[in-house]
C-alpha cells in the first residue's frame, strides 16, 4: 500500500485474520456493508442459505450459526431470526394471510398475538375466530392459518395439539405453533407424536428466544422455523421486506445460552412441579394450572405428546372470597419473586392477572384473579418459604 493519510491507512489496513482460527465461542461478525471481491461477485445471486452474504441485515456468520443451531434444536430444516418473540408471531401472519383469508387463534393466545389478530389484521381484510384450545376448531373454506400455543399463555391449558394438527393437515390449512414453553425440548413441534401420528406436525414452529434459549433475561429475539422450502421462502421474503435485523452481540448472548438450555430447563421444570403440587394443596388456592398436574386443563393432551418437559410456569387461582386487592397484597409481599413480564430467566417472577379482560370464551375457573409464577434458578425450599410467608398478606 502506498503511503497515505492515517485515516485512510486505518480503514484500508491490509491485515486480515488467518483462516483456520477456531475456538469454543462463536466469533462475532458485525456488518451493515458486506464487501464483494469484484463486480462479478457483486452481481452473483446470493440466496439466504447460510453460505453467502450480501448485507448485514440479512445475515452474518454469527447469526447464520445461531439459526443453524436453532433449526437443529427444533428438528427443522430452515430458521429465520427476528428481533423479538412478538416479531416471530407477526411474521407468519403477515407472510401468509391475504384479504379474504381467515385466521384462527386459541382463546388463551399470547396477548400481543390477540391484539394483532383482532385490531390490525382486519385493516387488511383478514377475518378471525377465537377457538377453545382444548377442542379441535371448525375449519372453513377461507381458513388459511391456525395458531396453536402449547401451553397457552397465562392459564397454561395444553391444547388438543394432535387433533388440531390432523384436522388442519387434512384440509391443507397452515399451522403455526408457539413453542416457547416447550423450547424445542418438551416435544418436537414438527413430529409431536411420531409413534401414533407419523408424519403429523406443525408447518411453522416459532419461539421467543428471549425466554429459554437466552436464559439471562437480557435479550429480545425470536425464531421462526420450518421444514418446507416453499413456505420458508415465503416467510423469508416477508422477513426481508419487513427489515427485521439483529444486533450481533445479542446473537452472541443467545449462542452462549444454548449449551446450558437443557440443564436450565430440567432444573426449573423440577422445582416448578414441586411448587405447583404444594400450592395446589394450600387452603387459599382454588386451582393450579400446570400441564403436568392431573386435572389441569389439557393434561391428557400433554401426555399424548410424550408427557416429558413442562417448563417453569404455573398459575394459581385464589378462592373467590379473596379480592383482587388482597391478591395484589400477596404479590407485593413476595421477597424473592420479581414483578415483571417474561420468564425463563434466573430470577423468579410473579404477576397477578385479571383474566376477565383478556378472554373471549368463558373462563375455565371461578373468579377473575390469578397469579402466574415463573420459577427461576433459586433454591426451591427458599421459594416455597417466601410464598408461604406472603400468603399471610391475604388475611
Amino acid at each position: 500500500m502506498t503511503k497515505t493519510a492515517p485515516s485512510t491507512q486505518l480503514i484500508h489496513h491490509p491485515y486480515r485474520a488467518p483462516e483456520g482460527w477456531d475456538a469454543v465461542p462463536v466469533p462475532v461478525a458485525k456488518a451493515s456493508t458486506v464487501l464483494f471481491k469484484n463486480t462479478a461477485d457483486l452481481h452473483k445471486p446470493r440466496p439466504r442459505d447460510g453460505l453467502s452474504y450480501r448485507y448485514g441485515l440479512h445475515g452474518t456468520p454469527t447469526s447464520y450459526t445461531l439459526a443453524a443451531r436453532l433449526a437443529t434444536l427444533e428438528h427443522a430444516e430452515h430458521c429465520l431470526l427476528v428481533p423479538s418473540g412478538l416479531a416471530a408471531v407477526t411474521l407468519p401472519s403477515l407472510a401468509i394471510l391475504r384479504p379474504g383469508d381467515e385466521v384462527l387463534v386459541p382463546d388463551n393466545v399470547y396477548g400481543q398475538n390477540r391484539y394483532l389478530t383482532e385490531s390490525w389484521l382486519p385493516q387488511w381484510g383478514v377475518t378471525h375466530r377465537v377457538y377453545d384450545p382444548l377442542t379441535v376448531p371448525e375449519l372453513r373454506d377461507n381458513t388459511r392459518l391456525v395458531w396453536l400455543e402449547a401451553a397457552g399463555s397465562i392459564t397454561l391449558e395444553f391444547p388438543d395439539l394432535l387433533g388440531t394438527l390432523a384436522a388442519c393437515r387434512a384440509r391443507g390449512v397452515v399451522t403455526a405453533l408457539d413453542n416457547t414453553w416447550g423450547a424445542g425440548l418438551a416435544f418436537n413441534g414438527f413430529e409431536p407424536a411420531p409413534a401414533t401420528h407419523p408424519g403429523l406436525g406443525a408447518d411453522i414452529v416459532m419461539q421467543a428466544l428471549t425466554k429459554y434459549p437466552s436464559g439471562g433475561a437480557d435479550v429480545l429475539m425470536g425464531s421462526v422455523c420450518t421444514r418446507d422450502r416453499q413456505l420458508h421462502d415465503k416467510l423469508n421474503d416477508a422477513h426481508e421486506h419487513l427489515g427485521y435485523g439483529l444486533g450481533q452481540n445479542d446473537v452472541e448472548l443467545v449462542l452462549r445460552g444454548l449449551p446450558t438450555l437443557p440443564l436450565r430447563y430440567e432444573a426449573q421444570d423440577r422445582v416448578t412441579r414441586q411448587l405447583a403440587r404444594w400450592m395446589a394443596g394450600r387452603p387459599e388456592v382454588a386451582r393450579v394450572f400446570h400441564p403436568a398436574l392431573p386435572g389441569s386443563p389439557g393434561h391428557e393432551h400433554w401426555l399424548a405428546v410424550g408427557g416429558a418437559g413442562a417448563a417453569c410456569l404455573f398459575s394459581a387461582v385464589f378462592k373467590p372470597g379473596y379480592t383482587p386487592a388482597q391478591v395484589d397484597a400477596f404479590v407485593d409481599a413476595l421477597q424473592l419473586f420479581g414483578m415483571g413480564y417474561s420468564w425463563a430467566g434466573p430470577m423468579s417472577l410473579a404477576v397477578p392477572y385479571d383474566m376477565s379482560r383478556s378472554r373471549n370464551l368463558p373462563l375455565p375457573f371461578a373468579g377473575r384473579t390469578l397469579v402466574r409464577f415463573a420459577i427461576g434458578l433459586e433454591d426451591g425450599a427458599d421459594l416455597q418459604a417466601d410464598i408461604e410467608q406472603a400468603l399471610a398478606a391475604l388475611a
